[in-house]
């Protein structure tokens, strides 16, 4: 199998693909959020509470959500612009600081006083990950802030011919903001790559890419995920609920990531197609959506073919889920990996 995806993406082709991506732009839109990392070390157990104590010993901070989205992006050289709404206060910020330091274009980055921005603060001792805190903006985008998004949006489709949407339910992607950018897409021949989150009922028919994991999937199909094949195309209940995904979303490309079993990319009318896992070692899974829905959107806007989009999506998603944290990947790291 390994041997006939080498076939089908050479690293000369891959190196042909990341040379065309570093000319063009992708727009990305949703959620954009602030993830905050407290790193320390555990000793001790509380006498409070059955609880780890953490000693602190420092902090960082990335770019998270749909915000991770376009520094995957950029950090493969790739132009991004990031269209979304965060807060006007502290964290906001620190994310814009952020973006401008990872080379993400967020002048379309609305601060609203009305909104708090999305920030998750990461306790990590001993490399584990201890406890969350979330901190949301708690509500759907209004009205006039989607519009404020939408005509964004549209101005910068002057320079691109595509847009991921990371939805994350948080607030940022409503049906009507959704509804809006569909109707972007057929006006500008425009493709549309949507991470989906079942939790968050929308209609997602007319998409050209969803990203779904496999629980996601089943969840999408409304069928319960009973059984499982360690051999996706040989799993029926799988090829099942991606065939009615196909078809009842008229989708140009169902990407479902596996994790360890790596991801199944089909399309309508052709055998469904398997690629592998070439992760060697899993540190972190943080994040390894966003960069398999941006790596793949970046490949496909610089020429590749969806196979080939998903080949290189899949090598980007093996490099970083071996990093600790939201990661990225260089331009080297990922043909190094071929």
């Amino acid at each position: 199998k390994l041997m006939a995806e080498k076939k089908i993406l050479s690293k000369q082709r891959a190196q042909s693909i990341l040379q065309s991506a570093a000319k063009k732009v992708v727009l990305v839109t949703g959620d954009a959020m602030l993830d905050q990392f407290i790193w320390g070390e555990v000793d001790r157990i509380s006498p409070e509470a059955p609880v780890p104590i953490v000693n602190f010993k420092r902090e960082s901070f990335m770019a998270g959500g749909a915000a991770n989205v376009a520094r995957n992006l950029t950090s493969l050289h790739c132009s991004a612009q990031m269209h979304s709404v965060i807060g006007r206060d502290e964290a906001g910020k620190k994310l814009r600081i952020l973006l401008k330091d990872d080379q993400v274009d967020c002048q379309s980055l609305i601060n609203s006083p009305a909104r708090q921005t999305i920030c998750k603060t990461r306790i990590i001792a001993q490399r584990q990950q201890i406890v969350r805190v979330d901190r949301e903006a708690g509500s759907d985008l209004e009205s006039q802030l989607t519009k404020r998004l939408t005509k964004s949006i549209e101005k910068g489709l002057s320079k691109s011919r595509a847009i991921v949407i990371g939805d994350y339910g948080k607030g940022i992607i409503t049906q009507d903001f959704l509804n809006k950018l569909k109707q972007l897409g057929k006006q500008h021949k425009v493709w549309l790559s949507f991470d989906p989150k079942p939790v968050h009922s929308l209609d997602l028919s007319e998409l050209s890419l969803i990203t779904p994991n496999r629980k996601e999937a089943f969840e999408l199909a409304g069928i319960c995920d009973s059984t499982q094949n360690t051999k996706p195309l040989k799993d029926k209940n799988l090829m099942r609920v991606a065939k009615q995904l196909i078809d009842s979303l008229g989708l140009k490309i169902l990407l479902v990531t596996l994790g360890e079993l790596g991801m199944l990319i089909c399309q309508p009318g052709k055998k469904a197609f398997h690629i592998p896992t070439l992760a060697r070692e899993v540190f972190d899974v943080s994040g390894a959506g966003d960069t398999v829905i941006g790596t793949f959107t970046m490949a496909i806007t610089a020429g590749a073919d969806p196979i080939e989009a998903a080949i290189l999506a899949n090598h980007a998603a093996g490099l970083v889920v071996g990093k600790l944290g939201t990661a990225t990947v260089t331009p080297k790291e990922l043909l190094d990996s071929f």
